[in-house]
């Protein structure tokens, strides 16, 4: 049985604390999760984890840590029983059906809601374009509730999302359902709330659309604009299914 880490120059240790910035995951091939339920999702979605840090005397299999160690690496208020090291995933063809395209999206809690609400809405998958935060840093994965072991989001140009594209703006679009029936997306576009999309990505896309708040209303957060957006591209695509099982 190994032995429990007490040194906070422990080689794994040092391994975790650099995997807390993008660029160690990137130059590591490398991410950490925290908690047994992202450790349990990632299992259950057929991910191996590399390694298993937990703290001593929590009964958890895998490589015991003093706890005053593993709460020193946590990102979490309350500490931490475990963190998991995984491998970042290989690059993956450009998604051929649903999908969201993030542009300019730079905080991590929004990536990972919005990834967390395209998997369980539409099985979509996420597009991070220029200037979106990593979905595989802490703050993000714990947002998606572990949807990123399944939806496996990726870096990745406009041009490589679906057609037919629909951008969300926070003006001067069509009716959000108007836009939907006619244009039937397979990709929705959306960028950061305070600059919106970028005139590349607008231009790229097929139709825009902006959903109507209050006068004097601030805009929406992005991921609650991406949630009505996708619940009412699912909405429709069910309507459509339904009509032609009634003609069928």
């Amino acid at each position: 049985m190994p032995e429990m880490i007490t040194s906070p120059r422990n080689e794994k240790l040092k391994l975790v604390r650099r995997l807390a910035e993008r660029r160690g995951r990137d130059r590591e091939g490398l991410f950490v999760t925290e908690g047994e339920d992202l450790l349990a999702a990632g299992r259950a979605a057929g991910w191996i984890p590399a390694d298993v840090l937990v703290a001593a005397g929590s009964g958890l299999p895998g490589t015991e840590v003093d706890p005053g160690l593993l709460a020193d690496l946590s990102t979490l208020a309350s500490g931490t029983r475990t963190i998991a090291i995984w491998a970042l995933p290989e690059p993956s063809p450009p998604p051929d059906g649903p999908c969201v395209y993030l542009h300019g999206v730079a905080d991590p809690g929004n990536v990972g809601t919005i990834i967390r609400t395209a998997t369980a809405l539409l099985g979509a998958r996420v597009l991070l374009g220029e200037g979106c935060a990593d979905p595989w840093g802490p703050k993000a994965s714990r947002a998606s509730m572990g949807a990123v072991f399944a939806a496996r989001p990726q870096r990745g140009a406009t041009t490589e999302a679906p057609r037919p594209r629909l951008a969300l703006d926070a003006h001067g679009g069509e009716d959000l359902d108007a836009a939907i029936e006619a244009v039937r997306p397979r990709t929705i576009s959306l960028g950061a709330e305070r600059d919106g999309l970028d005139p590349e990505t607008m231009a790229a896309c097929d139709a825009v659309a902006t959903i109507p708040v209050r006068a004097g209303a601030e805009s929406l957060n992005v991921a609650a604009t991406a949630a009505i957006a996708l619940h009412r591209v699912c909405s429709a695509a069910g309507a459509t299914a339904a009509e032609a099982d009634e003609h069928g």
